[in-house]
């Protein structure tokens, strides 16, 4: 099964690119969509306790050493903008089959927020992606966390793409600004931000939008790709926009446990294998094993960062940016 939770409106039995109410789904393999017949409790305020327990139970892990309580982690996946919700069922089955590719026992779970299935709705999905992107933190991350149990604590972890680092920033940024939120426990454990729709001039560490998220998670890890047209500022869509972090990496600004993966190398030695895919400078994240076991053991947290057998370090960078390697 599929686990999502989707901010999408309902209108004619089918969710449309515009905010609506919390719907959280399960959707069975077969589904090439998600659907209002996939709905938990139906439309929502917060997490349903039936939905919880189902993610929660495929999140534990089954090779837990002796001796240590059970655990278990939860992946969040945030797309990016231009992806409709049949797009957003097969990326986040593509992580899902990555990651497990890898050895990953965990479970993925996608927050689904209104983008269109149109290019030139950069604009308007970006407006979308800031009115409902609270809701990623107060009925998701925080439903996760208030359900934590001392004899089995849950991981949990995001990974965003493109614009979803944008609904990232500005939800975490909303929630330390909303009494409710600030008033309860929550964080996670890794953050990885992929073609990430952010100003890099605004990732440093004390930038007013970004220290909520670093100040909410154990470390965050920015993959950048500078040849990624997608991001790039000559691109019509993006007129007068600044540098993004996902083309150009993060500040050198940045907090001690943000680190910077440079994937240009990488990319463009294997770009044949992404000819074919739309956006493949932009989305073959997707799709790479190289890049799949990079995250994979980035989330377990198994290895320092800069050991990783995936990374290399460059020659005269700072410690925090290192470089994806085959």
């Amino acid at each position: 099964m599929d686990y999502i939770f989707t901010v999408r409106r309902i209108r004619n039995g089918t969710f449309q690119p515009e905010p609506g109410q919390n719907s959280f789904l399960v959707v069975p393999p077969e589904a090439e969509d998600i659907s209002p017949a996939h709905r938990i409790g139906g439309a929502v305020k917060k997490m349903p306790d039936s939905w919880a327990r189902r993610v929660l139970h495929e999140s534990k892990l089954d090779h837990v050493p002796e001796g240590q309580p059970n655990r278990g982690d939860i992946v969040v996946h945030i797309h990016g903008f231009n992806v409709s919700t049949r797009k957003m069922l097969r990326r986040h089955r593509l992580l899902a089959k990555g990651l497990r590719d890898q050895g990953f026992e965990g479970v993925v779970v996608s927050y689904d927020w209104p983008s269109a299935d149109k290019a030139l709705n950069y604009l308007e999905d970006r407006t979308d992606a800031k009115i409902t992107a609270i809701r990623l933190v107060d009925s998701g991350i925080t439903g996760f966390a208030q359900r934590q149990t001392p004899d089995c604590p849950i991981n949990l972890h995001i990974a965003a793409h493109s614009m979803g680092a944008f609904v990232l920033r500005e939800a975490f940024d909303d929630a330390d600004d909303r009494r409710y939120v600030a008033g309860h426990a929550w964080n996670v454990s890794q953050v990885l931000l992929m073609s990430a729709d952010v100003s890099a001039a605004g990732m440093c560490q004390h930038a007013g939008k970004s220290s909520s998220l670093y100040r909410h998670c154990t470390r965050l890890t920015n993959y950048n790709n500078p040849h990624d047209s997608v991001l790039s500022l000559s691109n019509i869509k993006r007129l007068g926009v600044a540098s993004r972090a996902g083309r150009v990496g993060l500040p050198d600004t940045a907090p001690d446990h943000a680190v910077n993966v440079d994937c240009g190398a990488y990319f463009d030695a294997n770009r044949a294998n992404y000819a074919d895919i739309e956006y493949g400078q932009h989305t073959w994240y997707y799709h790479d094993p190289v890049f799949m076991r990079d995250a994979y053991e980035t989330i377990l947290g198994i290895s320092d960062r800069s050991t990783l057998a995936t990374r290399a370090t460059i020659p005269a960078a700072l410690t925090n940016r290192l470089a994806l390697v085959g």
